[in-house]
């Protein structure tokens, strides 16, 4: 990676530690990382700079008892960050859900493979935090979502995807973490979402533009497949593609029906319908709307669904021409307006 895209993470990861984490010491930090790729040792070189007392770990160097050994020797309180060119394994442990139970902080950069070369520097740009941008918008749309008793996605060409519902309380992934249990996640940051709190009072139509292939990656049809979607489920599409027609093959086999579920807020401004990255967990954060397909939810539970059979949630992105909530526009010419 160029000097200058290092010289970039090393801006946003400070800020990032020093407002969004709140990390300091005297706690430690441990950096577990790779060398398989440019953007990863970009990253581990910024963290070398922002944290020069942290304790560094060649992830393909060592077994994984020396890295459970490593994360025993921290107190609450102290930071892991996890510098990933995929995603690493500990056999049966679940490395962020049980770094959290011990009241760590965790920063995980993950999947970072698949996005080389100038992928990796809009993801570096993508790491930049406001927090007068994050915290101000991210908490206004929040209270409007909460507030609001319905809602409507317009996607242009006619393509209006209504929610004749109010939203379950939105949850918030801006860098802000008062008030919550675990401190950190997976970066970047730059999300607000929600659901349709009556699944089945969704209508309408959406053009899609990306979504989640089977290999979890970016995949953006040459034409925006429109969606129709009666009673919260998908029943119908307009300009489909083999790939996308299999995705909704495999939810119905093993669902019965694809039904409609996240509504989320993407507010992350490195990423836009033009600018991308092929990790679809990255690119979720795209500055638009993003929906998902599929029953499984892990934030909100519905009754009619169990959870031992709710297994699809795929990542769909839709084109955003403008938001509304309860009939005031929330999201005009590329960017929020809460």
């Amino acid at each position: 990676m160029p000097r200058e895209a290092v010289d970039a993470a090393e801006r946003h990861l400070r800020d990032t530690l020093a407002i969004a984490i709140g990390h300091a010491p005297p706690h430690a930090a441990l950096i577990v990382h790779d060398q398989r790729t440019g953007l990863a040792l970009a990253l581990t070189e910024a963290y070398r700079r922002v944290a020069p007392t942290a304790r560094f770990i060649d992830f393909d160097t060592v077994t994984p008892d020396d890295v459970l050994a490593a994360f025993a020797t921290l107190a609450a309180g102290d930071l892991v960050v996890l510098v990933q060119s995929t995603s690493f394994r500990l056999e049966a442990f679940r490395i962020r859900i049980e770094l959290f139970k011990r009241g760590l902080k965790v920063i995980e950069h993950v999947h970072l493979a698949r996005m080389p070369g100038a992928q990796g520097l809009a993801y570096i740009d993508a790491l930049a935090y406001d927090p007068a941008y994050y915290r101000g918008v991210g908490h206004a749309l929040k209270a409007r979502i909460d507030a609001a008793s319905g809602g409507m996605v317009d996607s242009g060409d006619g393509a209006q995807l209504v929610f004749g519902t109010p939203f379950e309380a939105a949850k918030l992934n801006i860098g802000d973490y008062t008030g919550m249990t675990n401190i950190g996640g997976q970066f970047p940051l730059g999300e607000v979402f929600t659901e349709a709190r009556d699944l089945e009072a969704v209508n309408g139509r959406a053009r899609i533009f990306v979504f989640g292939d089977t290999s979890f990656h970016v995949n953006q049809p040459p034409i925006p497949v429109t969606i129709i979607v009666e009673q919260g489920r998908v029943t119908g599409t307009e300009n489909s593609t083999p790939a996308f027609d299999n995705m909704l093959a495999i939810i119905r086999a093993h669902e019965g029906e694809v039904w409609l579920r996240e509504l989320g807020f993407g507010m992350n401004r490195a990423f836009s319908r033009t600018r991308m990255v092929d990790d679809i967990g990255t690119y979720e954060r795209m500055c638009g709307i993003h929906l998902s397909l599929g029953a499984k939810h892990g934030v909100y539970a519905k009754p009619q669904f169990k959870r031992k059979d709710a297994r699809y949630h795929v990542d769909v992105f839709a084109l955003t021409e403008g938001v509304y909530l309860d009939g005031q526009r929330v999201y005009a010419d590329g960017a929020w307006r809460p």
